[in-house]
């Protein structure tokens, strides 16, 4: 029997040629609209999306009132797929975490060494003309504290990463043990300790109810005015109304973040400030890390068809 799948975001090349060499039959339709991709959903027995494509419980539905029995997401993250709806539909949901870790766990430290050494405005100041040595004074990683708030893949690479840095890791993950914490070279910390204690904290957690808007006002008053807030995570993780207001008044030296509640965001007042910086949703972005996702994406439906005789 030949399967087919849909690919509906745009994807590396090594995807649909996996898919092909398992003798998958697909197609790539990146862009479709909401309404084009209820219309062509039925027709196949698998999905593969990365963030752009909404799996919705409307489109589950019809997917499985047709041939739909798995989607899957070349990516870590599934906020763009209807959990609830996809396993009441019996719908098999995939993904792909630790293939992009390292390239989210890289973005973390670069954006901490673009804190401390003034990076953006540096750049900014001088492609404006200006020589601005004197103003632009930084500060060494070495000796400094990195709170890691969630522990998996990503966190434990930042802390490997950090701790070659010569900087002090604390770490919070109620699903992690204390003893994988200290194992792998950070100390097992309670938030508010961290959010007291940090010169840096990065966030690694997925955005659920329970995390949503998990660094708010209270949490951005226990900062230290010394330090910076990293989110290479999810959007809507950090109240960005109570970030700029943080920023604004002085409570925080600074942030930097790579995700957004709303992507993109827009007139956001938080990309006016100079001790913002923000990048596109590039954490995964690599060559590695999209080759990576791409490939594993499809190797995991062509084992679910095989399985499937």
């Amino acid at each position: 029997m030949a399967y087919r799948v849909l690919i509906s975001d745009k994807i590396e090349d090594v995807c649909p040629q996996v898919l092909k060499d398992g003798g998958v039959e697909c197609d790539q339709k990146p862009g479709l609209s909401p309404e084009e991709l209820l219309a062509a959903i039925g027709d196949y027995d698998g999905q593969i999306v990365r963030s752009a494509t909404k799996v919705t419980a409307a489109v589950l539905e019809r997917g499985r009132a047709g041939k739909l029995k798995i989607v899957g997401r070349a990516g870590a993250g599934v906020d763009n797929i209807d959990m609830q709806a996809a396993e009441k539909l019996g719908v098999k949901v995939v993904n792909t975490p630790g293939l992009n870790s390292n390239a989210v766990a890289e973005l973390a430290l670069g954006f901490a060494f673009m804190l401390a050494r003034n990076l953006a405005p540096a750049d900014a100041g001088l492609k404006a003309g200006r020589w601005e040595k004197k103003g632009l004074s930084g500060f060494e990683l070495s000796g400094k504290t990195m709170g890691l708030v969630g522990f998996g893949h990503i966190g434990r690479l930042v802390t490997a990463k950090a701790k070659g840095l010569g900087m002090r890791c604390l770490a919070h993950d109620p699903l992690v043990p204390s003893d994988v914490i200290w194992a792998a070279g950070a100390e097992p910390a309670e938030l508010d300790a961290i959010w007291r204690g940090s010169d840096f904290v990065s966030l690694h957690l997925p955005k659920n109810k329970e995390t949503l808007n998990i660094v708010d006002a209270r949490v951005l008053s226990l900062f230290k005015p010394t330090a910076y807030l990293i989110n290479c995570a999810r959007g809507g993780l950090v109240d960005e109304a109570a970030l700029f207001e943080a920023l604004s008044a002085g409570k925080l030296a600074g942030a930097a973040v790579d995700v957004f509640a709303v992507e993109p965001p827009g007139d956001s007042p938080l990309l006016k400030l100079p001790n913002f910086i923000a990048a596109p949703h590039l954490g995964a972005s690599t060559l590695e890390a999209q080759l990576g996702v791409a490939r594993k994406s499809a190797e995991l439906l062509v084992q679910f068809f095989r399985q499937l005789g």
